[in-house]
């Protein structure tokens, strides 16, 4: 056991060139996606930081104005997934991309020139639409290049750079506020937007010269013919342009792909509510026993996304070991979120039982590295449009319910206890076992019926095979 693990840390590859192939894809895929998420992130979570920094008192903000602006950004970023990921077939991911990047940074930038909530709101719903590019675009590319046994990892380090930069974004924003809040007459979180767009365009600049697009579309100097052969031979020969038409629409919402899928996550994704609605930083805002600094303010939450990083890097790195059992996820975030709201409602929770519940729920992080992983190993087979769409769908159900989800149960103005959403994350931990069991039981049935179909293409072999499914 430990020395097959050790094995897998090594690589998986075993084709004659192919290490050093992984190790470019790595280094020019890998390197860049994971950076556009950082920024990404970055961005999303320095809005909260700005908030808990003097943006609230700064641009007199009231009631649930601050969730407001995140169902805006929500609008917008939904909006955006599936032509975004469409996108991809009409423009080369090399111009898509970076050209995305640049123009959130822009929009980021200009965040610093508002004198009131709505301007923000205006500004975020745009910049959303940017920003949806960068999580399901990354996920289908990671899929076209990489194998069933090295995604789950690549898949779990590109999350886990999401979550760094929701962690670093606390840090830099103490840093600006003691040592920018004031120069040139611009408050701390004013400067914080304006570094925080400054330092996503060189990027942007490296994405345009050395992403490689597709396997079957790369024109990248840096690969041999040898290793563009390889690249192909890698990923099973799938129709890469099926023209996104009437027909394939129809075929796609027959598919038990995009409702499972696609439900599996809108589930998933709200178990992620307690850190993706900063409700740590808030319940410290609203404590009536206890004043906490600004530094504490942006400092304490960054555990949180900590514990999203290892989680997430754990069980990608395990689920990928064992062969792909992502579901496992399923049960852990069911478990982890079922556990968690207990102990905030819990009648007289001390103060640390609440920080430790947030600290822990930040570990359901894992599934989003895992389930789009699942999508990808599932829809490895099937034609790369409907993998493309089913990818971005996901995402897009789950942000469109998070659009009203946020409002109805995690409002700004039910901080501390927020006992509503307790008891809704405890019934959506539930329904993610439930639904995870569920998947489990389609996928095997579908893999059982590939395997056969396969078996009976060749003479002699479907008895066999049957025997062993």
């Amino acid at each position: 056991m430990g020395s097959k693990f050790m094995d897998y840390l090594r690589g998986t590859q075993n084709k004659p060139g192919e290490r050093a192939l992984v190790q470019k894809l790595d280094f020019f895929i890998l390197t860049f996606c994971c950076l556009m998420y950082f920024l990404n992130y970055l961005d999303r979570s320095n809005l909260a930081n700005a908030y808990l920094s003097g943006m609230k008192e700064d641009l007199n903000f009231k009631g649930n104005q601050f969730n407001q602006i995140n169902t805006v950004f929500t609008v917008g970023y939904t909006i955006g997934q599936v032509p975004c990921n469409v996108a991809l077939y009409y423009i080369k991911p090399r111009i898509f991309f970076p050209s995305m990047m640049v123009i959130w940074a822009g929009l980021t930038m200009c965040t610093a020139a508002v004198h009131n909530p709505q301007g923000i709101m205006a500004i975020r719903f745009f910049q959303a639409i940017a920003e949806s590019s960068t999580f399901v675009g990354t996920h289908y590319i990671l899929g076209s290049w990489y194998t069933e046994k090295e995604l789950g990892k690549r898949s779990g380090i590109f999350t886990a750079s999401g979550l760094a930069g929701t962690m670093i974004g606390g840090f830099i924003q103490t840093g600006i506020n003691s040592s920018m809040d004031g120069l040139s007459g611009l408050a701390g979180w004013r400067w914080l937007f304006i570094i925080d767009g400054i330092i996503t365009l060189p990027v942007a600049l490296y994405g345009f010269f050395f992403f490689p697009d597709t396997p079957s579309t790369t024109t990248a100097p840096y690969f041999s013919a040898d290793e563009k052969a390889l690249a192909l031979s890698r990923v099973p020969e799938v129709d890469e342009r099926t023209p996104i038409s009437l027909s394939f629409l129809k075929r796609c919402f027959r598919s038990w792909y995009w409702y499972g899928f696609v439900m599996l996550w809108i589930i998933a994704g709200e178990t992620e509510s307690f850190s993706s609605n900063s409700l740590l930083g808030l319940y410290m805002k609203a404590n009536p026993t206890h004043k906490y600094t600004r530094a504490q303010l942006n400092d304490y939450p960054t555990g949180v996304p900590a514990v999203g990083i290892i989680s997430t890097l754990f069980w990608a790195t395990l689920t990928d070991f064992w062969g792909g059992k992502r579901y496992l996820v399923g049960y852990w975030i069911g478990i982890t979120g079922v556990v968690t709201s207990a102990m905030i409602l819990a009648p007289g929770a001390s103060t640390a039982v609440h920080f430790g519940a947030y600290y822990w729920a930040g570990s359901v992080y894992a599934c989003q590295a895992t389930f789009f992983a699942w999508a990808n190993d599932v829809l490895r087979y099937e034609e790369d449009s409907l993998r493309a769409v089913v990818i971005a769908s996901m995402n897009m159900g789950s942000n469109a319910v998070n659009a009203w989800w946020s409002i109805i149960f995690y409002s700004a103005d039910q901080a501390p206890q927020f006992t509503r959403g307790m008891w809704a994350m405890i019934a959506t931990s539930i329904a993610l076992a439930v639904w995870t069991t569920g998947m489990l039981y389609m996928t095997v049935r579908e893999e059982k019926k590939r395997v056969l179909t396969r078996a009976e293409s060749i003479p002699g072999k479907s008895e066999v095979v049957e025997e062993k499914v």
